[in-house]
């Protein structure tokens, strides 16, 4: 797509700095034999993108340590012996006796057999037997002497896998709710399965979106606050909201969400919107939509998501808003990326930003959960051959990891539900922003996962911006953080460690729901709740859970406290901006939400 207007000074320069890159500064380096990036590539189509090697590798460690392991080999044995036992005396009492003690209860947030048919024999043995043999292998994948932590999580996650694929809630004849329907509607409800299932396979043939997404089409249903695009270049567009106070908040926000994500995560339907919560509020907002970047783009990397992403948008609201400081928001990646550009700031004394705030956003990446298991150099080599053959990760395939990390809710419960109940979901806002999919260009994305997340470059003092190394410890603006309980991408522990990173003022928050549902987090939404406290600058450090067990629990929304937190941070009320500036300095382009959150 071209450029339809280049606002800030030094734009121009910047997409001709991108265009003209020479060969020797993509990720292809990394590649030594062509050949060998041509045959992964071929490869990696078949896979998903998925190195069989880094599987392989994982399984012959575990399996070569655990047979040189006598005495764990011995404790596995009577392990698998006393399951044996207790679950023959739990069948015999089970077809004699209602309500008898179960051998095992299942983890808290697995819900598939939670329906009291499953207590009916002789499926509650059936389960229970599937619940002893899930403990048994997670006891064989874990605690073998000698094996490296990050293949011993692999072998774990795979045996996981296998056993949710396997698991009796997936049959028509081992799952006692199908067969009730089945017996209920004459089964009828196998027919609106087979339906439902020829209706995913059409969308997945014809690349359409998910059955239930008609209803949030983006600027109808959903992103609907009411805006203009004001500032445009090859990688974003800029977004301010039209106030609705008579005055506002001295210093303006600005968002930088992620763009794995489209932004109207944080703008979904008018209840449970972010940006109009903070516009209602009094705050002047803009927000950062993102280009769904095409094999064009390959060579766009991470200095360039800063330069034409994070400080384009700061000196385009820093224009039209003058004179005032900025409160910058970062949501996932685009707060790790907006602590980069902060921490190059501080240190070349730019003193634009008032707070910063930072939302499910990882700055150390040593403990990033269960996304690392597709991340070593193995897996990577795999990954960047897939790119370079396409020129950006597509989204779908990124889409898919998301998946496997809760494949039982995601994958396997709906298939049952939809298939064999032949209940369709219906979809919400948030899950039909889910499946909005964006790609990554292959050079930005090969040095996400190698500077940041294998390297752990930004934490350890390694990561450069113009040539020289930034520190987080640069930082001197108040922080705010928030982590999710049950965050599958950035962990809260792994967000907390900004904690150990930042000797500035530090509020933490810690809030129920996951990574997405977790921050879209609206007042008024049943059963939230969140901790929150702040450490003074320079403070003693607390370790995560002694932090969580000390902290009061709140019950509701977290987003008040936080707009407390901002409203405390800023040095008055101020007359509304103008859109686009005074004197006609950046002329609206279109009405929100633009044109690049349109783009497939």
């Amino acid at each position: 797509m071209a450029v339809d207007r280049l606002q800030s000074p030094g734009a121009k320069m910047k997409v001709a700095d991108i265009r003209d890159k020479p060969a020797s500064a993509s990720p292809e380096d990394n590649h030594p034999d062509v050949l060998d990036t041509l045959a992964n590539a071929w490869r990696a189509r078949s896979t998903g993108g998925l190195s069989p090697a880094a599987g392989l590798l994982a399984w012959y460690d575990w399996a070569l340590h655990l047979s040189l392991s006598p005495g764990k080999q011995r404790g596995l044995l009577e392990k698998g012996l006393h399951k044996q036992q207790r679950l023959a005396r739990y069948a015999v009492h089970a077809a004699s006796a209602q309500g008898c003690p179960t051998c095992v209860e299942p983890l808290e947030q697995d819900q598939r057999f939670a329906s009291p048919a499953w207590q009916r024999w002789p499926y509650n043995v059936i389960h229970q037997n599937f619940l002893l043999q899930q403990q048994w292998w997670h006891s064989a994948t874990t605690g073998v002497r000698g094996m490296s932590r990050h293949h011993e999580n692999m072998v774990t996650f795979i045996g996981r896998q296998w056993l949710d694929m396997w698991s009796p809630s997936n049959f028509i004849w081992t799952n006692p709710e199908v067969l009730d329907a089945i017996k209920d509607s004459g089964g009828a409800n196998l027919w609106r399965g087979a339906m439902n299932f020829l209706d995913d396979v059409r969308r997945l043939a014809l690349d359409d979106a998910p059955a239930g997404t008609e209803g949030f089409e983006v600027g109808k249903g959903v992103a609907v606050t009411p805006g203009k695009v004001v500032f445009r270049n090859q990688l974003i567009e800029l977004i301010q909201y039209t106030p609705t106070t008579s005055d506002v908040y001295a210093e303006p926000i600005l968002i930088v969400p992620s763009w794995i994500m489209k932004y109207y995560i944080l703008d979904l339907s008018p209840q449970n919107s972010m940006v109009k919560y903070l516009v209602e509020q009094g705050h002047a907002v803009f927000i950062i939509s993102w280009k769904n970047p095409t094999a064009a783009d390959r060579n766009l990397g991470l200095e360039d998501y800063r330069q034409l992403g994070v400080m384009d948008a700061l000196d385009v609201v820093t224009a039209i808003v003058p004179e005032r400081k900025v409160q910058a928001v970062g949501y996932c990646l685009g707060g790790t990326l907006l602590a980069i550009a902060a921490a190059a700031m501080a240190r070349d004394g730019d003193a634009r930003l008032q707070s910063l705030t930072l939302l499910a956003s990882e700055t150390d990446f040593r403990e990033s959960g269960e996304i690392a298991l597709f991340i070593d150099e193995s897996q990577l080599a795999w990954l960047e051959a897939g790119m370079w053959d396409k020129g950006y990760l597509d989204g779908k395939q990124m889409a898919g990891a998301f998946q496997m990390l809760n494949s039982r809710d995601l994958v396997w419960s709906r298939q049952v539900r939809e298939y064999l109940l032949g209940e369709r979901q219906g979809l919400n806002d948030l899950m039909a922003w889910n499946a909005d999919v964006t790609r990554m260009p292959y050079r930005m994305h090969s040095e996400y996962l190698r500077r940041l997340y294998l390297g752990n470059d930004l934490a350890e003092g390694r990561y450069r911006v113009g040539g020289r190394p930034v520190a987080i410890a640069d930082i001197e603006v108040p922080l705010f953080v928030v982590g999710t309980v049950r965050d599958h991408v950035s962990p809260w522990s792994s967000v907390y460690k900004m904690h150990l990173l930042s000797n500035a003022e530090l509020t933490f928050v810690l809030t129920s729901g996951g990574h997405n549902a977790g921050v879209v987090s609206e007042p008024g939404h049943p059963r939230r709740s969140f901790q929150i406290a702040t450490r003074a600058a320079g403070e003693r450090y607390v370790d995560p859970q002694q932090w969580r067990a000390e902290t009061p629990l709140n019950e509701g929304s977290w987003w008040p406290a936080w707009q407390q937190w901002l409203a405390q941070r800023s040095t008055g009320r101020a007359a509304r901006p103008a859109m686009g500036g005074t004197h006609g300095a950046y002329v609206p382009l279109d009405d929100a939400p633009g044109t690049y959150v349109a783009m497939r």
